[in-house]
């Protein structure tokens, strides 16, 4: 076990794997209208898109509305006409003329209507997308500036969650009712509009019960609030736990812990449905009272309409134009009410993103003051302090020197630091005081990914991404050519297991490489820092989970890629590394013991200890 499996304080107990789910503390209000207006933000460099589709918006809706006023026009004229056939007067008759002009811009308003509708559809979906690709972009670079420490603390589930469902809820609100909430804002205005052109005392009404139904649902909505944001939260969790699981489901398997997962799955299934049905029922009320609220209206309107009929105060068609104005104001509030729903759900969802967003970046020196140029791979150690934990601190005033060329073996218990010092030189994390220095110059001042250049890294937990044997060869080395390619191939003895396979080099390795051995992977990774030739090398041994053949072949490989590079070795096995020039003995953070194979045994101290007990006989 590693010392960066060890450190996870924030983890849960429960799980047999090493990485559970996160704490993720107690609920608490979150900025609405802070994550409103951030996510805002991002619609700054569509101030030209956004100017289309609300003149589309307001086109397509001004059509619309104007459309029922016609229609109550028409049915005047219908109205009228029959009424003065029906009282016998003389040359009475429906005025056609007027009705088929009426009914031809009608149909007009309405095509035109839905043209509109449709750029403004058109032009929205690209602004939706484009505003999603620059989060997704934007995350992207995030992930790449977060400090190891914040893969340590959080599990891949729970990231891969903010990156994916949160953005795709995001990415859906905004496509699919940004602008709906456009067009019943504006359809709003607008009926209530024609409404006074018709009657003012029959849109008080309207706009009275309109009033009712929104302070009927205000609380509701603040309700379902918490409900999202919590299902939000449960389903970043059980994406952790998920992953977790069906990645180590040999080892779940292994340890007779199937019961275990299946009860921590349920603890966060149930919260997540708690959380979903309580949000979605009360969301649900909704409607139900909204449809309550209008039927009072429309009962009113038809009551009070009827009444100015009789009193010839407004015409039969204007009573049927506003029933329709009155369905049209009732649809548009409906609509904001489900979209603010959705809403709540989105902001919950963006406030995760922006969380991520936020997390503190590895921080390089603005102006590096040195740079790490024809590198001969002097390493030096200075008093350097450090700890996960500024209050407790794993390392105290440790200093090494390394001489160029040098061979440097790691050895000690679980625990003891070894993964931690290579993970220092890497800059993965801050030190607490002292300093690291190559050839002389403090690593704290040059750029991580000058650093980085310098190094060549063989690990024991091989990694292989989905693609041909030759690409993930070629990672090593950009701009690389086949020739070279080849070469470090045959010297890290990659060919001659590839040739045996159909495909050869095209072989596709899937995902883990599983279609390899686990030894055939370490060669390739192997090869791979062959082609970067690097200046210095970190190598994790790998050698204790393949046969006696193949672990001789990655010795031969090793060494071949160790000539004339200074190379830290966090060895496991003492056998491999008796040739070191140097062997650092850690524990608790220190090194008790440095010297070579002879000289420690000699001494007779932990270093002996540890290599009489792998070889007693």
């Amino acid at each position: 076990m590693s010392e960066q499996t060890k450190k996870q304080p924030q983890m849960t107990p429960g799980g047999p794997m090493g990485r559970g789910a996160i704490a993720m503390g107690t609920d608490k209000a979150k900025d609405l209208k802070g994550t409103t207006k951030r996510l805002l933000t991002y619609f700054k460099p569509h101030t030209v898109g956004l100017v289309l589709v609300l003149l589309a918006a307001i086109l397509s809706t001004v059509f619309m509305i104007i459309s029922p006023k016609i229609l109550g026009d028409a049915t005047t004229i219908l109205f009228d006409g029959s009424l003065q056939i029906m009282q016998g007067v003389p040359d009475a008759g429906v005025d056609m003329p007027a009705l088929i002009r009426l009914l031809i811009w009608l149909l007009g308003f309405y095509v035109f209507s839905a043209i509109f509708a449709y750029l403004q559809q058109f032009w929205m979906a690209r602004i939706a997308q484009d505003t999603v690709y620059d989060m997704r972009e934007a995350i992207n670079t995030k992930i790449a500036k977060l400090p190891l420490n914040y893969f340590d603390t959080h599990t891949n589930g729970e990231i891969l969650s903010r990156i994916t469902n949160d953005i795709e809820t995001v990415s859906t609100t905004l496509q699919q009712t940004l602008t709906q909430l456009l067009a019943s804002l504006i359809t709003i205005v607008g009926v209530i509009a024609m409404m006074f052109t018709i009657n003012w005392l029959l849109t008080l009404v309207s706009v009275g019960t309109m009033i009712l139904g929104l302070f009927v649902v205000r609380p509701i909505i603040l309700r379902a609030q918490k409900f999202f944001i919590v299902q939000q939260r449960s389903l970043g969790q059980l994406n952790g736990h998920i992953e977790e699981m069906y990645t180590g489901h040999n080892i779940v398997k292994a340890f007779n812990q199937e019961a275990q997962a299946i009860e921590k799955f349920d603890a966060i299934n149930t919260t997540l449905y708690e959380s979903g049905w309580k949000s979605q029922f009360i969301s649900g009320i909704l409607m139900p009272l909204l449809n309550f609220v209008g039927n009072i209206g429309y009962v009113l309107i038809t009551l009070i309409g009827g009444i100015l009929v009789i009193q010839q105060t407004i015409q039969i068609g204007d009573i049927q134009a506003f029933i329709q104005y009155s369905r049209q104001l009732t649809q548009p509030i409906n609509q904001i009410a489900n979209i603010t729903n959705i809403f709540q759900s989105t902001l919950a969802a963006a406030e995760r993103v922006f969380e991520l967003l936020d997390e503190v970046e590895e921080q390089n020196s603005e102006q590096p003051v040195a740079t790490l140029q024809d590198v001969h791979g002097d390493v030096a150690f200075e008093a350097v302090d450090f700890g996960y934990s500024p209050n407790k601190l794993l390392m105290k005033q440790l200093d090494v020197a390394v001489t160029a060329g040098q061979k440097v073996a790691i050895v000690g218990p679980t625990g003891a630091g070894k993964t931690t010092l290579v993970n220092l030189l890497l800059r993965f994390y801050e030190l607490n005081g002292g300093a690291i220095t190559i050839d002389g110059v403090n690593i704290a001042d040059v750029t991580r990914e000058n650093l980085r250049q310098t190094f060549g890294m063989v690990l024991q937990d091989t990694w292989l991404f989905t693609g041909t044997i030759y690409e993930n060869l070629a990672y090593g080395q950009e701009g690389a050519s086949t020739a070279e390619i080849m070469q470090a191939a045959k010297s890290a003895h990659v060919d001659e297991f590839v040739r045996t396979l159909p495909e050869g080099y095209e072989t596709i390795l899937n995902e883990d490489a599983t279609n390899i051995s686990q030894g055939q992977k370490q060669l390739l990774t192997i090869a791979r820092a062959l082609l970067a030739d690097p200046k210095i090398l970190i190598l994790d041994e790998a050698t204790s989970s393949v046969d006696t053949r193949t672990e001789v072949l990655i010795q031969k490989a090793m060494e071949l890629l160790m000539q004339n590079r200074t190379s830290f070795v966090i060895a496991h096995r003492l056998s491999t590394i008796k040739d070191a020039d140097l062997i650092l003995v850690m524990n608790q953070g220190s090194v008790i013991e440095s010297g070579n194979h002879e000289q420690l045994l000699a001494a007779q101290g932990m270093y002996a200890d540890l290599y009489n007990s792998q070889f007693a006989q």
